[in-house]
C-alpha cells in the first residue's frame, strides 16, 4: 500500500462519525476495509472483530479504538438552542465558535455559541466555560429543531481531513482512527502469510468513556497476549520533549507498571531487528489506554502499547505522520509473524504458572 492509499484509508475512516456508544457508521467503514484481509464480525457491544490464522490455541489480540470524542444533546430550549454534555474528553477550549454536525434524524449543521469578548464584563476573555454552559445554534426555531433533533443525539466537530506537507495529515478523529488504519494495514501485510498463532483484530467501542468495548471483547477472545494501538503526545510548543514523541520518529512503545515488560522489550528488540524506527513513552502508572483494561481480563493478559505520535489531541485538527502509521503496521505484522512473546502454549493455556521454590 502506497502512502497515498494509506492516507485515503485514514481519511475515509475519519469522515465516518462514531461517538462512544454510537459507533455504527465508523464500524461499518472499518469492517468493510478489514474484510478484504480477515474474517470479520460485529459483536453485541458494537465492536468489530477480525480474525486470520490458525484457530487452535489462544490468539494474539491487536486493539485500536474506533470511537471519537463528541457531544450529546441534553435538551432543546424554547429558542431552539441545543444544550449539550461531553461525550468523551472533548477539549472545551476549542469549542466556542466551532462548526459541528448534529447527527439527528438528518444531519444538521450548527455552531457552538461563542460569547463576544466585548460582553465578558471584565472576566477572563480566554477562559472557556464548562461544556454544560455551552449551547449549539442550528439556526432553527425550537419546533423545527425538535422535528429533526432529540435529546441523546450525538454531535461531532465539522472539519475535513487535510494533507499537510510531507507525510503529515490533519483530521478530526485521528484519535484513534490512525490506530484503526494501522491495524488494517497490518492485516494487509499479513495476508497470505503462514501465521504461528491466530491474530484477532479488535476495533473497540466506547474507549473514550471507560473502555467497555475492549473489556468485553477481551473477555470473549481470551487472548494469550495483546497490544493496544493508540495515540500519544507529539512534540510541539508547550509540550516538554521528555513527555512527547517526534512526528515521523516511529511508534512510541509504552513502558509502564500496568504493562508487560516482556512485551515492551520484545517489541523494542523486534523493531531493531527489522530496522523500524521506534520511540519510548515512559509512564509511572497506567497507560491510559485499553491495555489497562485488557491486562486484567480473566487471569490476566500480558499487554503492550504502541502509540502513534499526535499533535493537537482531542481537537478538530489532530495531526499525525503517515510514516508513523506505516511503521506501526510493519512492527505489528512482524510481531504477529513470530507469534508474539508469550511462551509456547500447553494444552490450550499460555505458559503454565511458573513453579518457584523458595530457599530459606
Amino acid at each position: 500500500m502506497e502512502l497515498s492509499q494509506l492516507r485515503q484509508l485514514v481519511f475515509d475512516l475519519c469522515q465516518s462519525p462514531g461517538t462512544p456508544g454510537d459507533e455504527t457508521q465508523a464500524a461499518q467503514t472499518a469492517a468493510q476495509a478489514l474484510a478484504r484481509y480477515a474474517t470479520v464480525r460485529l459483536d453485541g457491544n458494537g465492536n468489530v472483530l477480525g480474525e486470520m490464522g490458525p484457530q487452535e490455541g489462544k490468539p494474539l489480540l491487536l486493539d485500536a479504538h474506533m470511537d471519537q470524542i463528541g457531544l450529546i444533546v441534553t435538551q432543546i430550549d424554547p429558542k431552539g438552542f441545543l444544550h449539550v454534555a461531553p461525550c468523551g474528553g472533548m477539549d472545551r477550549r476549542v469549542l466556542p465558535g466551532c462548526p459541528v454536525r448534529v447527527l439527528g434524524r438528518r444531519v444538521t449543521p450548527g455552531i457552538v455559541c461563542c460569547l463576544p469578548p466585548h460582553l465578558t464584563n471584565g472576566e477572563d476573555k480566554n477562559a472557556a466555560p464548562p461544556v454544560a454552559d455551552m449551547a449549539v445554534d442550528v439556526g432553527l426555531p425550537a419546533e423545527t429543531a425538535r422535528r429533526w433533533i432529540a435529546p441523546g443525539d450525538r454531535i461531532v466537530v465539522s472539519s475535513s481531513p487535510k494533507a499537510l506537507l510531507g507525510n503529515r495529515i490533519s483530521a478530526p478523529a485521528l484519535d484513534d482512527r490512525a490506530g484503526v488504519a494501522a491495524l488494517i494495514r497490518c492485516a494487509q501485510l499479513l495476508q497470505g502469510k503462514a501465521l504461528p498463532r491466530r491474530v484477532v483484530f479488535l476495533f473497540s467501542a466506547q474507549e473514550e468513556t471507560g473502555s467497555a468495548g475492549a473489556s468485553t471483547a477481551a473477555y470473549r477472545v481470551d487472548p494469550a497476549e495483546a497490544v493496544a494501538v493508540d495515540v500519544d503526545f507529539a512534540q510541539q510548543p508547550g509540550v516538554k520533549p521528555e513527555n512527547a514523541g517526534r512526528l515521523g520518529g516511529g511508534p512510541m512503545i509504552a513502558v509502564a507498571p500496568a504493562l508487560s515488560h516482556r512485551v515492551y522489550t520484545g517489541l523494542r528488540s523486534l523493531a531493531q531487528q527489522q530496522g523500524i524506527p521506534v520511540q519510548s513513552a515512559v509512564m509511572g502508572g497506567g497507560s491510559g489506554t485499553n491495555a489497562d483494561h485488557i491486562a486484567v481480563t480473566r487471569r490476566g493478559v500480558p499487554c503492550g502499547v504502541l502509540s502513534i505520535p499526535q499533535r493537537s489531541m482531542h481537537t478538530a485538527a489532530e495531526i499525525c505522520d503517515l510514516q508513523d502509521i506505516e511503521h506501526t503496521a510493519q512492527l505489528l505484522a512482524a510481531y504477529a509473524q513470530q507469534g508474539g512473546f508469550c511462551p509456547n502454549e500447553t494444552e490450550g493455556e499460555c505458559a503454565q504458572d511458573a513453579q518457584i521454590e523458595y530457599m530459606i
